[in-house]
């Protein structure tokens, strides 16, 4: 049995966790550090669960006095009912039970992105308003703020977020209906993207990275764009990579091993290293990590791989601990004349269309570089073989990359 000192001392966790008393009645503490009292009990033939009321609201003994009047309404043959009325909650307090719900399935960055969103676009306008008092004008009038500012996709999801905070909120009893649930088919329609900007040509492909070395440019931007190129992984890979995800430099077969975390994954793949991404690297890319190394040597003022810069980033920004912006490579193609014709994106669309056609036999080795869902010969995602068949294909994918290199960059002599 509980007592009044255990219910006091009651601390949140990092996942929920229940406190038992008797007869079903427990503390349901929640990571947020909100703790309700529940009791389990069984109605035609089901478990049920009935919340009293939040502690300290509600102490030990009324809960257990609650506890007690529901036990004597199933003897009487009728259902329970809350005998306290129910917490008045605001959006920002389901808000926030819905987001520690959310938080372990998410990575860190995509929680930082959610909490800042609502914080920024939703808190202000209806965050303080009780749930059963706001209405679905309410939602689009701030979505409709949102939108004004050119950020229509953005506001889409925070409709999402919004409903499915509702929804929570409905599945817990704090609030009867969902006033987002109607409100997407009032916003704009999103214009279809357009397609990213791509050459595909090969020519092409080698006259943009000659021009991109022509620019005067931090190096560092100049010899990323390169390595982008002929890795073709995406931008983010690029800008994230660490000296200690390069694998056998100076060896006969050296690999970049991008982790999964950093990787276009679902969150519980992110934190298994089987999904760690493996790209055999060509002699062309050795060269430009070679280069970057010997360069942080000279900054470092050491003889040559000295290794102060180990375990740092391979292409820093205007700080050692910090990459190069998201958009300084495009920046490099737009002063070399390429705007609008080619963007960092566009060297996965360059290196399929090329490889596919150069080594049409490659199909699932070039996907497999891309870092691409395994898929059936009807196109749809194999999520059986996907889960099952790890074969890297190691071998055949450094000649697929060995010869992309050589038809966009030249031998690594060049």
């Amino acid at each position: 049995m509980l007592t009044n000192a255990t219910v006091k001392a009651a601390r949140a966790k990092s996942r929920p966790y229940k406190l038992f008393d008797e007869r079903g009645l427990h503390l349901f503490v929640r990571p947020s550090g909100r703790m309700s009292w529940r009791v389990r009990y069984r109605w035609d033939g089901r478990e049920q669960l009935l919340t009293i009321g939040c502690y300290p609201d509600i102490g030990l003994n009324d809960a257990r006095l609650a506890c007690e009047a529901a036990h004597e309404d199933l003897a009487r043959g009728r259902r329970p009912q809350r005998s306290a009325p129910a917490p008045v909650m605001t959006f920002s307090a389901a808000a926030h039970e819905w987001l520690e719900l959310r938080r372990p399935g998410w990575t860190a960055t995509h929680a930082a992105e959610v909490d800042a969103s609502l914080a920024r676009d939703v808190f202000p306008a209806i965050g303080a308003d009780p749930l059963d008092r706001i209405t679905s004008p309410m939602i689009l009038e701030l979505l409709r703020t949102v939108e004004r500012r050119g950020a229509g996709e953005t506001a889409r999801r925070l409709r999402q977020r919004i409903s499915d905070v509702f929804a929570l909120a409905i599945s817990e009893g704090w609030a009867t209906e969902d006033p987002a649930s109607v409100v997407g088919r009032a916003l704009k329609p999103i214009r279809a993207r357009a397609r990213m900007s791509a050459l595909t040509d090969v020519g092409e492909l080698r006259e943009l990275l000659a021009a991109a070395d022509r620019v005067q440019a931090v190096p560092a931007v100049v010899r990323a764009s390169t390595f982008l190129a002929l890795t073709a992984v995406r931008l983010a890979a690029v800008r994230g990579a660490r000296w200690d995800e390069i694998e056998d430099l100076d060896g006969p077969a050296p690999i970049w091993r991008v982790p999964a975390v950093r990787m276009k994954l679902a969150a519980a793949k992110k934190r298994d290293a089987a999904n760690d991404h493996i790209v055999p690297l060509s002699p062309a890319a050795v060269a430009v990590l070679r280069a970057t190394r010997s360069k942080a040597d000279q900054e470092a003022g050491c003889p040559e791989n000295c290794g102060k810069w180990r375990g740092g980033l391979i292409f820093p920004g205007k700080r050692s601990n910090t990459a190069i912006s998201e958009g300084a490579i495009g920046a490099l193609y737009i002063a070399a004349g390429y705007r609008g014709r080619h963007v960092p994106h566009g060297w996965r669309a360059a290196f399929s269309t090329v490889m596919n056609e150069t080594m049409p036999a490659a199909r699932e080795v070039i996907d497999r570089i891309l870092g691409h869902a395994l898929k059936s010969a009807d196109g749809k995602v194999a999520t059986v073989e996907g889960a099952y068949n790890r074969a890297q294909l190691l071998d055949q994918r450094r000649l697929v990359l060995d010869r992309w290199a050589e038809l966009i960059h030249g031998p690594a002599s060049e």
